[in-house]
């Protein structure tokens, strides 16, 4: 099996077999109740993919409702599972693409996150590099992978440039979208960007 769905099926078996570390009480905001917990964060979840779904509407107003919610789950799911802030993969989508999942560059990328048909098949992910959730999943693991190797900003402009960095340009529109953006504290990053 590939590396990537290995990866995904312990991720999954983790989330299925400890529960009880999700829900685990823990102290915040003075509330000590699992139970509690669960809901805080699950009202923050929902705060958060109200805010994204907020930004993709603005963006692009032709998404409508339904695509725009799938649109923010797939990018608050796939930001949590590749340890990105979900701002930061935003930000990335909003300056690749706009918020329109049928963008295509003159260079061959596609989607929102605008990925190269290349580098999705190094991915080996199933489905199309046009689908959606795929096209949010592949872009959030490029970002992470060239963050965790090169570092945020570096990582970030070799999104956009690939290994040859050639400006700051893309960079700085992204830190600027960044910026404008009004998550909540659990889809932010505080001191990183």
């Amino acid at each position: 099996m590939r590396k990537h769905q290995w990866r995904a099926i312990a991720s999954g078996l983790f989330f299925l077999l400890a529960p009880g570390w999700l829900l685990a009480p823990r102290v915040e905001a003075g509330v000590e109740s699992g139970e509690h917990t669960f809901a805080a964060q699950a009202a923050l979840e929902g705060e958060s993919h109200e805010v994204v779904v907020s930004a993709l509407e603005r963006a692009n107003p032709r998404l409508g409702r339904e695509l725009s919610s799938r649109i923010a789950d797939s990018v608050l799911r796939c930001s949590r599972e590749y340890g990105l802030a979900a701002d930061l993969v935003l930000a990335v989508m909003l300056v690749e693409s706009a918020a329109r999942p049928s963008a295509r560059s003159p260079k061959g990328a596609i989607g929102l996150m605008q990925v190269m048909p290349h580098m999705f098949e190094e991915l080996e992910l199933p489905g199309s590099v046009a689908h959606v959730e795929t096209n949010v999943e592949a872009g959030c693991l490029l970002l992470a992978d060239n963050v965790r190797r090169l570092g945020e900003a570096d990582g970030i402009s070799a999104y956009f440039w690939g290994s040859s960095i050639r400006g700051s340009a893309f960079l700085e529109r992204v830190r600027s979208v960044r910026r404008n953006l009004a998550m909540p504290a659990g889809g932010r990053s505080r001191g990183r960007g």
